[in-house]
Formats: structure tokens, sequence, C-alpha cells
């Protein structure tokens, strides 16, 4: 087993913004011309995701909506008594989502549904530079 180790960096707004970033992964998947293979994506940071979502304008606000009934941003968290940074629904919110995917590379195709995107969901309160790691392993 062989394994291959790309990143690259994603800019972020915070608040929840949620980044498409399926063409970043598939350009750096397809440019090793693997036919088999399993991807996996991290996010480094413990107030950032990584999932898949349809892409399209009503999940985009239904999903922070969903966030914000199960974490809202103005509950009184202990995080934010102990560092008081007003981040701790940030952490929850990446706790439960995660920070990172496994995608199957299948003849040479990867299995992403038509619908499907993977994307990188920012929870902190402010704009970050985010990393994201890439793993191969074929």
């Amino acid at each position: 087993m062989a394994i291959i180790n790309e990143e690259f960096t994603v800019t972020t707004k915070g608040n929840t913004d949620i980044i498409d970033i399926t063409s970043k992964i598939s350009n750096i998947v397809y440019n090793h011309q693997l036919q088999n293979a399993v991807v996996f994506v991290y996010a480094k940071g413990s107030t950032v995701s990584i999932t898949n979502i349809e892409f399209e304008p009503g999940l985009l606000v239904d999903l922070p909506e969903a966030l914000d009934k199960i974490a809202p941003n103005n509950a009184n968290y202990h995080h934010d008594e102990m560092w008081h940074h007003g981040n701790g629904y940030s952490h929850v919110r990446a706790s439960i989502i995660g920070n990172s995917l496994h995608l199957p590379l299948v003849d040479g195709v990867l299995q992403i549904g038509q619908w499907q995107q993977v994307v990188l969901i920012d929870f902190d309160s402010k704009p970050r530079s985010r990393q994201v790691n890439v793993q191969i392993l074929y």
C-alpha cells in the first residue's frame, strides 16, 4: 500500500461558512491517475468540519438553522467561561459533524453522488485560513 499526502488552504468568513471543496479534492485525486484508492479528507482545527451535502441555496440555509437549534451561538458554554473566546458553540457544532470524511475511488472515478458535494464548514466566530489534508491510500 502506498500513501499520497497533499493539502490546500481555504479562506473562510467563519460563522458557519459552508464552502464547496469538491473540485479541489477531485483535482488532487485525478491528478494522480489512480484506479482504486481510499481518499481521506481531514480539516485541522477544533471549530471546523468536513462533511457532504447537496450544495444548494436551501440547504445552505437549512443546515445552519438546524445547528443553531442544537448548539445556539447565544447559549452559555463552559468553554466560554474558561477561555472567554465566545466560540463554545463552534466547538460543539464541529464535534457533532466531525472533521474528516472517507471517499472511495473506484475504477478511476471518485464515488460522489450526483447531488453530493464535499464541504468545509467553519464554525468559528471569525474569519480563518483552514488547512485541509487529502490523503490517498492505494
